[in-house]
């Protein structure tokens, strides 16, 4: 990697103007994909990103130093009213870098519901699966072995397994993973292949050059047929995260917005780029989360091994009502220790009890009813995002239910307690407590609830007045803006979402390199991916 292709915006002390073939906003899943598949095409490349450059040498595995420095807002990122935590990836690599590695393909129930729904014949199963199968190959992506599971998600498998309930060994993308369980705070030992050791230096090698602490904050149109003319960047300060006064503008010939769910729609808002239906920031999906925390008699140790190894998709069609699906978290202190919800002598007890403790999380498959709410992203005073997500009756019942059902799940398993989250805790030691669950209030600030997947809000749709961008990802009305990230889906996916984004990525780079005018070589099939 050229040392002069990745420049340190926190650093810069004069503007920076550059022109380029494509700009790419955002270096995560979708926007490292693009821009490597581009410059192995010969096209040039800026990448913006606005977190930092680190590398594994920078990963300690201290919580206290991994949340400011990966995670969006210092890991402090939260819906309006603070009812919704959101953890989000703020460095190069973008959430790929600190995900816990699970790798699912867009299931064909969602595909086939975005085509009845939403006129979207593609992508299409045929057309992504050579760009899935070319970014497994590329990343490694294999299930997980039995040896890989630890006995956080072994509960979770022995539970299913007790209740006859589906399970699976999920899929990873590692090589030579130690199973240190530290995923989510960058991998010490780069064995987890993230846009940062993959595709990022790849688009390096190949030409691309990188700003990071480098905050896309407009893109703006110019002309009659209103084509993207420039991107202006502020360099941000790698300490306070302030802009130092530097800016970076970009000149492309087509412009790429992979920044996520919440930063892709903030940054059209901010530019005055709605369409025509301003569903900009609209239809907002969380896949949010819910827990259910396990005592057992012998140590757990929930904050070693692989994170995640074993998924239950056995609710996810439940007809007219909100889906939900069963993983496991890391149990690393701090992260447990704001999950938890407690305070003084009973929060003292459940962390030195945390070496005996496992947890099941319920992720809600949000946005398959075209009628629900779900999220709104919008601007804030500072021009920074806003994102509201109202606690819906869909939600509610399927939270209320996915908590019932990982109670089940952690009781069959053999834990001697199960406790809920609640700012007043249920607790089960057999089925019979269950309906003190079910009666249990999930409201906001009442009911801890996450989420770790960000999507919608900038959908893709046959229909402008619906969606915000073509099937081929390109902005219904600026002929030289893509949307290449999480933000196109028309609905949640009931599935981690990275390899669907790998794949969107892959099916997206023939269509941008079109849209150059044949000026750099259109990759084979697959090989954007």
């Amino acid at each position: 990697m050229s040392e002069l292709a990745s420049i340190d915006g926190s650093t810069l002390t004069a503007d920076v103007q550059r022109d380029c073939d494509v700009a790419v906003i955002g270096s995560g899943a979708g926007g490292a994909m693009v821009a490597r598949g581009l410059a192995l095409a010969g096209a040039k490349v800026v990448l913006l990103e606005e977190g930092g450059h680190q590398s594994s040498r920078d990963f300690d595995m201290l919580e206290g130093h991994a949340y400011p420095l990966l995670y969006q807002e210092q890991g402090n990122r939260a819906t309006t009213d603070l009812a919704i935590t959101v953890l989000q990836g703020r460095t190069v690599g973008g959430g790929t870098t600190v995900n816990w590695t699970t790798s699912f393909r867009t299931p064909a129930r969602t595909l086939d519901h975005w085509r009845k729904t939403y006129g979207l014949d593609e992508p299409s199963e045929v057309t992504l699966t050579p760009h899935w199968e070319a970014a497994e190959r590329y990343l490694g992506i294999q299930p997980a072995l039995p040896g890989d599971v630890n006995a956080n998600n072994r509960k979770l498998w022995d539970g299913l397994g007790a209740l006859g309930w589906q399970r699976d060994l999920v899929r990873r993308n590692t090589r030579g993973c130690a199973n240190s369980g530290y995923c989510g705070l960058g991998c010490p030992i780069d064995a987890k292949q993230s846009m940062l050791v993959t595709a990022i230096p790849d688009a390096l090698a190949h030409g691309a050059e990188l700003y990071s602490h480098v905050r896309a904050w407009t893109v703006e149109a110019q002309g009659t047929d209103e084509r993207i003319a420039s991107v202006r960047g502020q360099a941000l300060d790698s300490k306070t995260w302030r802009p130092t006064g530097r800016d970076v503008t970009i000149h492309p010939k087509v412009c790429v917005l992979a920044g996520g769910a919440i930063n892709s729609p903030a940054l059209l808002l901010r530019s005055r780029l709605g369409n025509q239906s301003d569903q900009v920031g609209k239809r907002t999906f969380l896949h949010p989360v819910v827990a259910m925390i396990a005592e057992h008699d012998e140590p757990i140790e929930g904050y070693y091994g692989a994170p995640q190894t074993v998924a239950s998709h056995q609710f996810i069609d439940r007809g007219d009502r909100m889906g939900y699906f069963f993983e496991t978290a890391p149990m690393q202190p701090m992260l447990a220790a704001l999950a938890m919800n407690s305070f003084g002598a009973r929060h003292r007890a459940a962390m030195l009890n945390l070496r005996h403790a496992s947890v099941v999380i319920g992720l809600c498959a949000d946005g398959f009813d075209p009628g629900e709410p779900c999220g709104t992203v919008s601007l804030k005073s500072n021009g920074l995002p806003r994102l509201d997500y109202p606690f819906s009756d869909r939600f509610i019942e399927a939270a209320r239910q996915a908590q019932v059902d990982a109670a089940r799940i952690l009781l069959a398993s053999g834990a001697k307690l199960v406790r809920s989250l609640h700012s007043q805790p249920v607790e089960l030691r057999s089925e019979a407590d269950l309906p003190r669950l079910e009666g249990a209030p999930v409201e906001a600030n009442r009911l801890p609830v996450f989420t770790a997947h960000q999507m919608g809000g900038c959908a893709m749709g046959s229909d402008s007045t619906r969606s915000v961008v073509r099937s081929d990802l390109r902005h219904h009305q600026i002929s030289n803006l893509f949307v290449v990230d999480g933000s196109v889906f028309p609905t949640s996916l009931g599935v981690n979402p990275q390899l669907s984004i790998y794949g969107l990525a892959g099916y997206a780079v023939p269509h941008i390199l079109k849209a150059l005018g044949g000026e750099a070589r259109a990759p084979a099939r697959g090989e954007g991916s």
